[in-house]
């Protein structure tokens, strides 16, 4: 409990601390996809301290999170969500130490007309899927104690400003890389 408290006071010390109540983008509230219910077994198979595990699965995962903004969003509102989204690098910490690799960032502008209407991009690169896992938390984890104080905080403070289905989430362990 004393660490779960120190925990939310780095929290606040970040400003990340959420400033309206999580409003889940619809995308969010329907049927879990083939993915999401593979995990779900995968979970259940593991157990949640295995499953959140630093060692769980390692390999250079990709976590990116593309966002769809209401109208109603402002440019501070805006620069406010990135500062607090590229402040998690430093602010995620396991026993201490931070464990999100990298966090990069970047507005849509291709001319493909495939962006589905998304604005804004961002890629969280871990060492491992426990780290992945760990750091998403809900709706996969549901025990506070197993899941990442920090990202759940921002989930809460991002979600009532995102368009309906202005959320896209896809992940991915790089398997091959161009030379």
């Amino acid at each position: 409990m004393k660490n779960r408290l120190s925990r939310l006071a780095a929290v606040a010390a970040f400003g990340l601390l959420p400033l309206a109540t999580l409003a889940l983008p619809a995308a969010a509230a329907e049927a879990p996809t083939a993915a999401a219910a593979r995990l779900g077994q995968e979970l259940a198979q593991a157990g949640v301290e295995r499953f959140t595990a630093a060692d769980y699965k390692p390999g250079v995962v990709r976590h990116i999170v593309l966002f769809r903004y209401k109208d109603t969003v402002t440019p501070v509102q805006r620069s406010e969500i990135t500062r607090r989204f590229l402040a998690m690098q430093k602010a995620c910490l396991r026993q201490g130490k931070p464990y999100i690799v990298s966090i990069e960032e970047g507005f849509q502008h291709s001319g493909e007309g495939a962006d589905q209407n998304l604005e804004q991009g961002f890629v969280v690169t871990f060492r491992s899927q426990g780290d992945r896992n760990y750091y998403v938390g809900q709706p996969v984890i549901s025990d506070p104690a197993h899941y990442e104080p920090v990202h759940q905080a921002f989930k809460e403070f991002v979600g009532p400003l995102l368009a309906p289905r202005g959320v896209l989430v896809f992940d991915y362990t790089v398997d091959q890389s161009a030379r």
